[in-house]
C-alpha cells in the first residue's frame, strides 16, 4: 500500500488528507494522532469528565472516517475538528439546561470570559437584544457604556464630556456590566449564541 511508502508523521497535511480520503485507515489514525492530545486537553478543561469528552472524540472522528470521500485536501481540517468539538460541547450543555450541572459547568466559564461573551453581544446580529439590554440600565450608565465600550471613548474622554470623574465612569461600567452579565446569562435566546462563540474560543 502507498502509505507503507511514507512516514505518515512526514506527511503535509494535504497529502495526509488524500491519503484519507482514498480510505487508508493509516492516514486516518495519524490525522488522529496529530490532533487528540489538544482536543481532548480542551474539551477536558470545558466538559470536566473523561467519559464525555471520549465520547465528543469518537463522534468527531467517526464522523470524518463516515464522510471521509467528501474531504478536501486543499483546505485545513483543523477549523472543522475544532468547530465541530465546540458544538457538540455546545449541545451536551444544551441537553443539560435543565440540570443543576448546567450551571455547575457554565457559569464560572461566563464570569471568566465574560469580555468575549460582550464580543458576541455587540455583534450586528445581537444589535437589537443589546439594544433592550440597555434600556435596564440607568440613563447614566447607559450614556455612560455606550460611550465607552459602543464608541471607544477612553474613561478620560467620557469623564471630560459628562463632567464627571474617571472614578465615577470606572463605577458606571462596572455596575452596568454587573447587570449585563446577569441578564445575558439567563437569557435563553443569546446564551446559546454566546456560550457557542465561548467554546469555539477555548477549544482554538
Amino acid at each position: 500500500m502507498r502509505y507503507l511508502m511514507h512516514n505518515l508523521s512526514d506527511l503535509d497535511e494535504k497529502a495526509l488528507l488524500l491519503q484519507l480520503r482514498n480510505s487508508e485507515k493509516p492516514a486516518f489514525e495519524e490525522l488522529y494522532r496529530r490532533y487528540k492530545i489538544r482536543l481532548t486537553g480542551n474539551l477536558l478543561r470545558m466538559l470536566k469528565s473523561p467519559e464525555l469528552v471520549e465520547d465528543v472524540m469518537q463522534d468527531i472522528f467517526l464522523g470524518i472516517w463516515e464522510n471521509r470521500k467528501s474531504i478536501d485536501p486543499d483546505q485545513s481540517i483543523k477549523p472543522y475538528l475544532f468547530t465541530s468539538a465546540a458544538n457538540r460541547a455546545k449541545n451536551i450543555f444544551r441537553k443539560a439546561a435543565s440540570e443543576q450541572l448546567f450551571r455547575a459547568y457554565l457559569l464560572p466559564h461566563w464570569e471568566e470570559n465574560y469580555t468575549h461573551v460582550e464580543e458576541v453581544l455587540f455583534a450586528q446580529e445581537n444589535k437589537q437584544l443589546l439594544e433592550e439590554l440597555l434600556k435596564n440600565l440607568s440613563p447614566q450608565q447607559r450614556t455612560v457604556y455606550t460611550l465607552c465600550r459602543l464608541e471607544g471613548k477612553s474613561y478620560k474622554e467620557v469623564a471630560d464630556f459628562l463632567h464627571i470623574t474617571e472614578a465615577t465612569v470606572n463605577a458606571h461600567i462596572s455596575n452596568a456590566n454587573k447587570v449585563l452579565k446577569e441578564l445575558t446569562k439567563n437569557n435563553p435566546a443569546f446564551l446559546w449564541t454566546a456560550f457557542g462563540a465561548l467554546l469555539l474560543f477555548s477549544l482554538q
